[in-house]
């Protein structure tokens, strides 16, 4: 066998760079838990023509109709969440940027969710979103990581 034809057949043995071994354990786990969320989103919005009794909420905001503003939105954010995770999990060229779209989107969200209900509201009432503990670190492991990410190299 020439070495030309040699050197074409190393590149099929060389082992893959896991990419997945720059993210930390609880990313790992949110990107199935997210993963699942995306499907049960999904089956939410099939399910609901049958029935409308459903109850979705996510980031502070809440509905019981999933065809609605705000169910559909839902369904969408879920499902951003899910492509992210399934990104991630599956070491997808693009993880990164979807990951970052999705932290922010979230953060953004959060904050729109705990600044709106203390104009509305007569109670004059404050909420602080927990999800912000895991999403500000979220979004700086993620832009921590995207260089290596984006080189292909490995732990």
């Amino acid at each position: 066998m020439s070495e030309e034809l040699q050197g074409q057949f190393d590149e099929f043995e060389k082992t893959g760079i896991i990419r997945r071994k720059l993210l930390p354990w609880w990313i790992k786990t949110f990107c199935w838990i997210f993963m699942v969320l995306a499907v049960c989103g999904l089956g939410t919005l099939i399910g609901s023509a049958f029935s409308n009794n459903v109850q979705l909420s996510l980031y502070g905001f809440e509905t019981n109709t999933a065809y609605s503003v705000i169910g559909i939105f839902l369904i969408a954010v879920m499902s951003l969440k899910g492509y992210a995770g399934y990104s991630l999990w599956f070491e997808k060229a693009n993880a990164i940027l979807i990951a970052k779209i999705d932290a922010i989107l979230g953060i953004v969200i959060c904050v729109i969710s705990m600044v709106i209900p203390s104009f509305t509201d007569a109670d004059d009432h404050f909420s602080l979103r927990l999800e912000l503990l895991l999403l500000i670190p979220y979004f700086i492991k993620i832009y921590k990581i995207e260089n290596e990410w984006n080189n292909g190299e490995s732990l």
